[in-house]
This record gives C-alpha cells, sequence and structure tokens, in this order.
C-alpha cells in the first residue's frame, strides 16, 4: 500500500515543496554555470528506472563540453579535467542532484531508492539476474541505503545487494529515517569520486 500509492505522493509533494523553496539557488548555480563555461546549464542522461524503463536524469551540468568524454566513460574521477571549478563545488555538495527533484514531479523517481544505472553499466537490464531485478521493482532514489551507509560505492557488486536489502525493508518509517540521514550525508565531501 506504501509503495503504490503514499510513497509517490509524499515524493511529489515533497519536491513540490522543495522546488519552490529551492528557485533562488537554482538561478544562483545557473548564472555560475553559464559564466564559467558555454554550454547547458542542464546535464541529461539515459538511465534505467521503474521495471527497467528508459528516462533521461537531470542534474545541473559540472563538466565542461570543450573536453572529450572517452566513449562509454561513466567513472569521474577527483582530478578529473572535464570537471569545471564551479562543478566541484556542486559535486561536493551534492547541489548537482537537486534538478532530480524535476524527475520527482514527472513520476519517474523518488526521494529515496536504489540509484539509477546508466543503461548499460554495470551491464545492460536484460543480462540482470531475477534476483538483482527486484532492484527495479521500486522507482529509484536521489538518496538511499547506498548512499546512507557510504556516500558513493562504485563498486556494483556491493551496490546491489544494498538495494535489494532496501526493497525489502522499504516503509514509510525507513524511508523517513533514510531521508533524515541523507540530509546529514548531503553536507560530507568524501567519497564522491572513483578511486580507480
Amino acid at each position: 500500500m506504501y509503495n503504490r500509492f503514499f510513497k509517490s505522493f509524499i515524493d511529489w509533494f515533497i519536491a513540490f515543496l522543495a522546488l519552490v523553496v529551492l528557485i533562488p539557488l537554482f538561478f544562483l548555480v545557473a548564472v555560475a554555470i553559464k559564466c564559467e563555461s558555454r554550454g547547458p546549464v542542464f546535464f541529461r542522461q539515459e538511465r534505467l528506472g521503474l521495471f527497467g524503463k528508459v528516462f533521461r536524469i537531470y542534474k545541473f551540468r559540472s563538466m565542461s563540453n570543450v573536453v572529450s568524454i572517452p566513449v562509454g566513460s561513466v567513472k569521474v574521477f577527483e582530478d578529473d579535467p572535464r570537471i569545471t571549478a564551479v562543478g566541484k563545488l556542486i559535486r561536493k555538495t551534492s547541489i548537482d542532484e537537486l534538478p532530480q527533484l524535476i524527475n520527482i514531479l514527472k513520476g519517474e523517481m523518488s526521494l529515496i531508492g536504489p540509484r539509477p544505472p546508466v543503461p548499460y553499466y554495470p551491464k545492460n537490464y536484460n543480462e540482470y539476474t531475477d534476483t538483482e531485478r527486484v532492484r527495479f521493482t521500486v522507482k529509484p532514489g536521489i538518496s538511499g541505503l547506498v548512499q546512507v551507509r557510504q556516500r558513493e560505492i562504485n563498486d556494483w557488486s556491493i551496490n546491489i545487494p544494498v538495494d535489494i536489502e532496501y526493497v525489502h525493508k522499504c516503509s514509510f518509517l525507513f524511508d523517513l529515517r533514510l531521508l533524515l540521514s541523507s540530509l546529514l550525508v548531503f553536507f560530507r565531501t568524501d567519497n564522491i569520486y572513483s578511486k580507480e
């Protein structure tokens, strides 16, 4: 009952209020991005959502469009030359993730849930086992159990079991606890880049 009805309503309501409150911040970030480098304010990328449906995720652009990105590259490193000065700041504070509130209003994401992978990494949707596909039976989230335990784990062999654990534990109180914990994690600046 919670997952099918109340979770989506709560997500939409909080996302709407958050966007209204954060309009000034969105404006300042947009101006900073446009002043520093040419290109769009938002970065959009295909991700796997509920039941493997592909959607476009929104983020504030943190990289320069001038530096080429290797084909198939999904990892970002701390000294990555593609990251702009503004990009470093919004990544460290997770501000780059805030436009995903728009994805929530569109019904594609949730506040709390497994982070959505790109369609081809760590593998294609049809390559996930039946057990692994359990993580796709809930909407992907801006934050989740993985991010609360360790802000960014770049190992899907760890992420997927934790995501499955979340699906089995999902409830209003569990989501509330993760949401509050996520707000504390928001201010941490460690473990946000790939180490290899």
